[in-house]
């Protein structure tokens, strides 16, 4: 079967692998049907010594995090909702094997912890590139809940992960700021009934954001941007805020804060990785997580915004595409 891998020089190529002779324990064999790629693939691939080693507990040098498939087998140890014919959206780093076959392949091998199922009727494309901005959001909130948080700032407003923050925080009560870079990414938000959405290039962006996160206590910031945007807003968090980053849109600009400013607000900055939360790495919370997305999942905010549609031999072109802020290139496999 197809599929796409890693060479030694960390560029990917289409090569031929041998399809899974079993299904190991814990596992489900997934006829692909498309997967996104993700700005997390472009950066681990293009910096393997700051991601550590991107291949760890992949076979054949597979590559592929995000996806959405029909299961064709399972192996032993399955749950009986996890059956041949069901649609799953899946994100591997939920749990990773080293028997797993990543999911830019035409047919994937992941431990059944890494889908989420899908219902019967909706179109598996619309879910390519989901899962992964849903549970990091998902992983988030469960987080600043459990540090006490009460409501937090969204910095990247208009990307996939904002939006299913979005409807998230909606969910569950949180109040909630969402950071655009654009005006129109902030009316597009705000077309979806998101209340509190405020655009970086507006005149007064800062003095507003101010105002509004003393008004709605809103002490930790989400940030999947850094750089410039993260110096802007700290002299206007509220007094304890946390900034949790978890993503480097803007990485290339540094951070300048002054550590007046640190001592002054009592700010805190620290990394956060949904796959080192307690939502995913305790079996049964991951698995309660799971399950209450399922009844959520069909919610637009959710959906993958697809930017463009690649073959497997259209890979170099598939990474380099650049979409509006929230779309994703997508491989189509069937």
């Amino acid at each position: 079967m197809k599929a796409i891998c890693v060479k030694a020089d960390r560029g990917l190529q289409v090569r031929d692998i041998p399809e899974p002779d079993a299904v190991p324990p814990g596992h489900v064999l997934v006829q692909m049907d498309s997967s996104a790629i993700n700005h997390g693939d472009k950066s681990f691939l293009a910096m393997p010594q700051a991601a550590g080693n991107p291949l760890a507990n992949r076979r054949h040098n597979t590559w592929g995090a995000s996806g959405a498939g029909r299961i064709i087998a399972i192996g032993d140890h399955v749950p009986v909702d996890y059956h041949a014919g069901k649609q799953v959206a899946i994100y591997w780093s939920l749990c990773r094997s080293p028997e797993g076959i990543g999911l830019w392949s035409e047919k994937a091998l992941v431990p059944f912890e890494t889908c989420l199922i899908l219902p019967d009727h909706v179109q598996m494309r619309d879910y390519s590139g989901s899962l992964v901005n849903i549970m990091t959001a998902y992983a988030f909130l469960d987080e600043i809940a459990a540090d006490g948080h009460k409501g937090i700032i969204v910095t990247a407003g208009s990307s996939a992960t904002g939006y299913a923050a979005a409807s998230l925080v909606r969910r569950r009560g949180v109040p909630a700021i969402f950071v655009t870079r654009s005006t129109s990414s902030r009316d597009m938000l705000i077309q979806q009934d998101v209340e509190h959405v405020l655009a970086s290039e507006e005149e007064g962006f800062e003095q507003k954001l101010g105002t509004l996160a003393a008004e709605l206590e809103t002490t930790a910031v989400f940030d999947g941007v850094g750089g410039d945007l993260i110096t802007r807003i700290a002299p206007h968090l509220v007094m304890n805020s946390t900034i949790y980053v978890y993503g480097f849109l803007g990485a290339k600009v540094p951070v300048s804060l002054s550590t007046l400013l640190f001592m002054g607000k009592n700010l805190t900055i620290q990394r956060f990785s949904n796959f080192e939360s307690a939502t995913v790495k305790d079996r049964s919370r991951l698995s309660a997580a799971l399950r209450d997305l399922e009844g959520q999942i069909e919610n637009p905010m959710f959906r993958t915004r697809i930017g463009r549609e690649f073959s497997f031999e259209q890979i170099d072109e598939a990474m380099a595409y650049e979409a509006v802020p929230g779309a994703k290139a997508v491989l189509a496999i069937r």
